[in-house]
């Protein structure tokens, strides 16, 4: 940087210092404020790529603090997010890491990121899997996910519900009631039971808690995961939820 360009830089940020904060120095007569502002105008046209560095400045501070505040509100609601009753379990139920995934029965992205949660949980004997609900994609997601929390409310092992999840979630077209109850009766649920537990008031708040708790952990797609204290939205890949579970794990993307 030439000592001119270092010379209009600084007098540049000088001047918009004073203009900001005229009462902690001298006022600038009209001429002087046109001049600066001309000085200015004129540098950042002539070095516009000052712009693309600042712009890019200002995205890695606010994704920084994306994630403090993601990582922030994770710990503030870390008891209904690890320890409800309203969800379902799956891996080993002590794992020294922790997976949860929301999603919704007719989000595409969350069929193909299936077999990633189910290759995680064949290949880390480790790791607790949590799965809940977010129907966020209209009325059919909304009734399939009842007829998913009856399920749940009926298979406390969950091995009926990771049938269940995997025939839904894996299938053609759009999950709705009809389709989702055709499954619960698939993988041999108790239908009148189903028929009982998804009018109750179990059912209804057990999906608004995953509804508010994902606007609260700012969830704005499906799948979107926590794990340890990071919240990564999308179907980022096996490797990329490999990497996040070795960090919660041990501080390294490998372990």
């Amino acid at each position: 940087m030439t000592p001119m360009i270092k010379t209009l830089t600084a007098a540049g940020a000088g001047a918009l210092l004073m203009l900001a904060l005229p009462a902690a120095g001298q006022e600038f007569s009209a001429p002087q404020k046109s001049e600066i502002e001309r000085i200015i105008r004129d540098y950042l046209v002539s070095h516009p790529e000052v712009l693309q560095e600042a712009i890019a400045e200002l995205d890695k501070r606010q994704a920084a603090a994306d994630v403090e505040k993601a990582k922030t509100a994770v710990a503030n609601n870390a008891e209904t997010l690890f320890n409800s009753s309203r969800h379902v379990v799956l891996g080993n139920p002590k794992g020294d890491v922790t997976m949860v995934e929301f999603f919704d029965y007719n989000c595409g992205f969350c069929k193909r990121a299936m077999a990633d949660m189910l290759d995680l949980l064949k290949d880390d004997p480790k790791l607790k899997i949590i799965l809940k609900e977010f129907p966020v994609l209209g009325p059919g997601s909304i009734e399939a996910a009842k007829v998913a929390v009856a399920v749940r409310m009926q298979d406390k092992s969950g091995k009926k519900y990771l049938e269940f999840h995997q025939k839904l979630l894996g299938g053609r077209g759009q999950a709705d009631k009809a389709r989702a109850l055709a499954v619960a009766k698939e993988v041999g649920m108790d239908m009148k039971r189903i028929d009982a537990d998804m009018a109750s008031d179990e059912a209804r708040v057990s999906l608004e808690e995953s509804l508010n708790l994902g606007q609260t952990l700012g969830l704005n797609g499906t799948p979107s995961y926590i794990i340890g204290s990071d919240v990564v939205v999308g179907a980022v890949g096996l490797d990329a939820l490999r990497s996040k579970v070795s960090t919660a794990r041990c501080g390294k993307a490998v372990c």
